[in-house]
């Protein structure tokens, strides 16, 4: 492969590698790319006008992670601060010092929002169109198409239409979109939700804001940790940051699988033992109703509660919680059908995500759009009868980068094989091996992931086609399992394929 300069890489139209996003997944893609397949072209193309995604998005007060950075960091770069519960300008240096070191910065173009994607088979590429802040629409081609864009809508969050909103006299505000330098000070604050953003919010706005309560429909399981692994940072004081990484991240990947597992087994034992995590903070000071979901650990995404602040801030007066549920918005706050009225200044709407699918691009295939909906996912991170493109949709149980790490190392092995037998097409082929039953994609009953289910992929019965929750078990299908499996299919462009089933197994 033809290696480009840095001062092409800008200009380039071709690539081979294009990769949608520049968040987590995309830098993460990137670096893998750069090591494992250094002939290879790329470049990152960005909506925004910085890198980061999530991270550079989400301004609202107290964002931080919801797992240990040592999981949600990159395997290939040590997390080293103090706090593994970091909070959203940590982990936006982590990645800008990542794409600094690793020299990422000629690959990137920002202010790039990619409209369509369409494959030509004849061609073995993707013509993309982009519209460029303020140059109109600018078309690329490449030969693979990686979707770092994430999981859910950028330009609009899930924010329920709440009956009286517009006579409401204060500010109504959604985290997604946090009115930069937004004064709260001596303010009353419903934020409603009780879900990772309502809790990283209440406690975070207690400094400065009179009171603020949290308004739940249905309490949340809760998980209290230390921000700080005193494991970790033990261990960095004595050893290379690389090792001790490596041995915490070992660690809480499995720790994190065995939370799950016993959750799910025994949900009961768990519940009991959250509860009392969070008795010995709050003391009397705990409304059991408030913290008892009506669901097991696990069957939602367990929020974390880093140093048990939002217990705290509740059972020092700052803070309160309420179930129950809303009747309508008022001038002055919001009546509940319960009869209750809660005064308030500001509303917070942390109601939820909308899940939008790689990133609302319009994809098509020798001119027949794609429907998603219609095609199976290969493997978590390709689809059925699609071409050349992979994507990330990471763990509802785990850290997102645990998945970037094995899918882009997948991506990598994949074109270094097509590379090897001269193949310019990389094709799962459904029915290669025999037909595949459909069954529910998600075993979560969280509001975001059921609002999603008709614009999401299908889920086969068997492997190959599924998006699996089990990070150990998709590490080794991604990592160790042959490329060639009798399912991806390998070709040139120029050849007329008459049993896909033979070359798939090649």
């Amino acid at each position: 492969m033809k290696h480009e300069k840095p001062s092409d890489l800008k200009a380039a139209t071709h690539l081979d590698v294009l990769i949608i996003g520049a968040g987590i997944s995309g830098i993460g893609m990137a670096v893998h790319l750069k090591e494992k397949c250094p002939g290879r072209s790329f470049a990152i193309l960005d909506q925004r006008s910085d890198i980061g995604g999530t991270w550079n998005l989400f301004q609202y007060p107290g964002i931080r992670s919801d797992s240990d950075m040592h999981t949600l960091g990159f395997e290939f770069e040590p997390w080293r601060e103090q706090k593994a519960i970091a909070d959203g300008p940590s982990i936006l240096n982590y990645l800008r010092r990542i794409k600094d070191e690793r020299g990422l910065n000629d690959h990137i173009r920002l202010g790039h929002k990619v409209l369509s994607a369409s494959w030509s088979s004849s061609e073995a590429r993707w013509t993309i169109a982009a519209e460029v802040e303020g140059q109109g629409v600018c078309h690329l081609t490449a030969g693979y198409l990686f979707m770092g864009t994430g999981y859910y809508d950028y330009d609009q969050g899930y924010d329920p239409a709440f009956e009286g909103r517009e006579s409401f006299g204060g500010q109504i505000i959604h985290p997604q979109f946090w009115p930069k330098d937004f004064d709260y000070a001596g303010k009353r604050v419903v934020v409603i939700g009780s879900g990772a953003t309502a809790v990283t919010i209440v406690p975070s706005m207690t400094d400065k804001a009179a009171h603020v309560t949290m308004l739940q429909r249905t309490p949340t399981w809760y998980w209290s940790r230390p921000a700080k692994d005193w494991l970790a940072n033990s261990l960095r004081s004595i050893m290379p940051d690389t090792w001790a990484y490596r041995f915490i991240r070992f660690k809480n990947v499995r720790m994190q699988q065995m939370s799950f597992k016993r959750a799910r087994e025994n949900p009961k034992k768990v519940g009991d033992y959250l509860l009392k995590r969070i008795r010995k903070i709050m003391g009397t000071k705990m409304n059991e109703p408030d913290f008892q979901p009506p669901y097991g650990p696990w069957e939602q995404r367990l929020c974390l509660v880093p140093d048990g602040d939002m217990f705290k801030a509740i059972r020092d007066g700052k803070a309160d919680i309420v179930t129950d549920h809303i009747a309508k918005f008022t001038p002055t706050g919001i009546d509940l059908k319960s009869g209750r009225h809660l005064d308030a200044d500001v509303i917070i709407t942390a109601t939820g995500l909308k899940l939008a699918m790689a990133g609302k691009v319009d994809f098509s295939v020798d001119g027949q759009p794609i429907d998603f909906t219609q095609h199976f996912y290969y493997k978590g991170c390709m689809f059925s009868d699609v071409p050349n493109m992979a994507i990330v949709f990471g763990y509802l149980n785990a850290s997102w980068t645990l998945k970037v790490d094995i899918v882009a190392d997948f991506v990598c092995r994949t074109l270094n094989h097509m590379a090897e037998t001269g193949s310019e097409v990389a094709v799962p082929v459904l029915g290669s091996d025999g037909p595949v039953n459909e069954e529910n994609i998600f075993d979560f009953s969280s509001g975001y992931v059921q609002r999603a289910l008709d614009i999401l992929p299908k889920q086969g019965d068997r492997m190959p086609w599924r998006l699996n929750q089990d990070y150990l078990f998709d590490r080794k299908v991604l990592r160790e399992d042959a490329v060639a499996d009798g399912v991806l299919a390998f070709r040139k462009a120029d050849v007329i394929v008459q049993d896909e089933t033979a070359i798939a197994a090649e």
